[in-house]
């Protein structure tokens, strides 16, 4: 008599269908894109796991369970995502919990709100030139990056109204 290996148990699934191991490993493949891009590991994690929500809305208990970390470390990352414009913090009347809300339009809002900062490195790299000097390397080097800054900083304007007209064709505003 052979013995046969027992059906492989089913993947779980949620009530929509989706994979959810192959949610998580999504949610994992793409925070490492981010955490090679320059963001920080928690954060780009959270971010990415907010991004699969359907509503796009998560409590740092759900976060926590879902990445299998702290709260902690939840916390953190929601502070950093805030600070940079990628995730916002609502509060439902009568509810004792935040909930971390991810916007659809969160790229061009996050790209939105660089224009100060991008004028305030001006300033500074400006200063820097002029305490290096502008004939020096160093100094060409700094107003090189000032520069830059300065353009996309003119630019990005047409670049935010193109993709809205991309977006909602040609009644963007």
């Amino acid at each position: 008599m052979s013995e046969t290996a027992p059906d492989p148990a089913p993947e779980p699934v949620d009530a929509t269908g989706r994979d959810e191991q192959e949610v998580a490993r999504f949610v994992e493949r793409f925070a490492l894109n981010l955490t090679e891009a320059g963001f920080p590991r928690m954060p780009a994690r959270v971010f990415a796991r907010m991004l699969v929500d359907d509503d796009g809305s998560c409590t740092a208990a759900e976060l926590a369970s879902s990445l299998r970390v702290s709260a902690a470390a939840v916390s953190g990352a929601v502070r950093y995502l805030i600070r940079v414009g990628l995730l916002s913090r609502e509060r439902e009347p009568g509810k004792r919990h935040d909930h971390y809300q991810v916007r659809d339009d969160m790229w061009y809002e996050a790209f939105a709100q660089r224009d100060d900062q991008f004028l305030q490195w001006e300033d500074t790299l400006r200063a820097g030139t002029d305490t290096l000097g502008p004939d020096t390397r160093a100094g060409e080097r700094l107003d090189e990056t000032r520069r830059f800054f300065e353009f996309l900083r003119a630019e990005l304007p047409r670049i935010m109204t193109k993709w809205r007209q991309q977006k909602y064709g040609d009644n963007a505003e």
